[in-house]
């Protein structure tokens, strides 16, 4: 995942060299003949995609992020795109032109993404890409869950349950994420596989623009009404998506007889899950993912390279480059009903936020949740 690099000042070439052995106040200066920057200079630029694809982004990353940061002495500048690829590529001038020393971004496409890290490396600034990949764009390092291990769990979750209400085969229908987004096709090589290997059968496939969850209702309900409801579990491919489908399916008397997945452990999702309106959802311990790059963003502004090579030990190939790109690729966890408490006990949410109702503090109560 890490790769260092040097961040260029805007009226000089000033460098970023190895800091000195366990210091957190200062790197050397290759462009200043060795002089040391302090560490209330360094800083690092960090885009988030939205806030419509998932809570998480503004309601865990950017704090997660914004703590690691600040107990490092690094300044960051956080700052969200709201789906907006033109606000990306301003945000990201913006940064570089007041002198980040690293960029951690999470992609709204590959394309827009890729120019805004030519730009980074031609000003020898290194970027991480956080979350998703941004295929051909050669970003230094990579820092995100293991995306098919995602959608294998999301796809052996559904099995799971359309298994325990009777149905061990019949038609699944799968509602994807962004085309865009190559967390999305990695997602779905896992379900996909993991249902068909358990004989299932894919009746729909359709994916959703920019993981808009209105779009994904008015998509959802037209490939419910093509098939007459015959459907005998869905892949949804996060908690947003999964809302869509479980209110399409709420307005149909069937919201507890077909079985439906999500991704992000969010609230919500959470609630489905306790409420039997979503069969399962996937845990990525954000927190997690957060420190791994936060860690890494700083080695690279510190100029640790061997830090962060030591923190990268994985990699995954670019499809469209066919190279390796270092990364740190982390493990999620299924959740079902008795497992909700896993996500609380993480300190991901708390059960104040999910024990709102008589209904979910009953359900609460039956799994373990106080």
């Amino acid at each position: 995942m890490l790769k260092r690099v040097m961040a260029i000042g805007a009226a000089g070439a000033l460098m970023l060299g190895v800091a000195a052995c366990g210091s957190d106040s200062s790197s050397s200066s290759g462009g200043a003949a060795g002089t040391a920057t302090p560490a209330a200079k360094l800083k690092v630029g960090v885009i988030l995609p939205d806030t419509q694809s998932s809570a998480r982004w503004e309601g865990a990353d950017r704090p997660f992020l914004g703590d690691a940061f600040k107990a490092a002495g690094v300044q960051a500048d956080i700052q969200n795109a709201n789906g907006d690829k033109a606000k990306f590529a301003t945000i990201a001038d913006q940064m570089l032109n007041e002198g980040v020393n690293a960029l951690l971004i999470v992609n709204l496409d590959s394309p827009s993404a890729a120019a805004v890290i030519t730009k980074a490396h031609a000003q020898g600034v290194p970027v991480i890409d956080y979350d998703r990949l941004t295929l051909g764009g050669g970003a230094d390092y990579y820092v995100s869950f293991d995306n098919v291990a995602v959608g294998t769990a999301q796809g052996e979750g559904l099995v799971k349950c359309m298994q325990a209400n009777g149905n061990n085969s019949g038609p699944v229908a799968l509602l994807n994420g962004s085309p865009t987004d190559n967390n999305a096709t990695l997602f779905k090589q896992g379900y996909e596989k993991a249902i068909k290997a358990a004989g299932y059968t894919i009746a729909a496939d359709q994916s959703v623009p920019d993981w808009d969850n209105t779009k994904a209702g008015t998509i959802f309900e037209q490939m419910f009404t093509k098939a007459n409801g015959k459907f005998v579990g869905v892949d949804s491919a996060n908690d947003g998506l999964g809302g869509a489908v479980a209110a399409v399916l709420a307005r149909n008397g069937d919201s507890k007889t077909i079985p439906t997945t999500g991704q992000d452990a969010t609230d919500e999702g959470l609630q489905r899950v306790l409420l039997g309106t979503q069969c399962m959802t996937v845990y990525k311990a954000v927190k997690k993912e957060a420190d791994a790059a936060s860690s890494l963003a700083i080695a690279l502004v510190k100029g640790d390279k061997a830090g962060a090579a030591a923190q990268a030990t994985g990699s995954v190939e670019d499809t469209v480059t066919h190279k390796q790109v270092k990364s740190v690729l982390l493990q999620p966890q299924a959740i079902f009903k008795d497992s909700v408490k896993d996500v609380i006990n993480d300190g991901f949410t708390t059960s104040a936020k999910i024990c709102t109702t008589a209904a979910l503090k009953a359900a609460c109560t039956a799994n373990g949740i106080s």
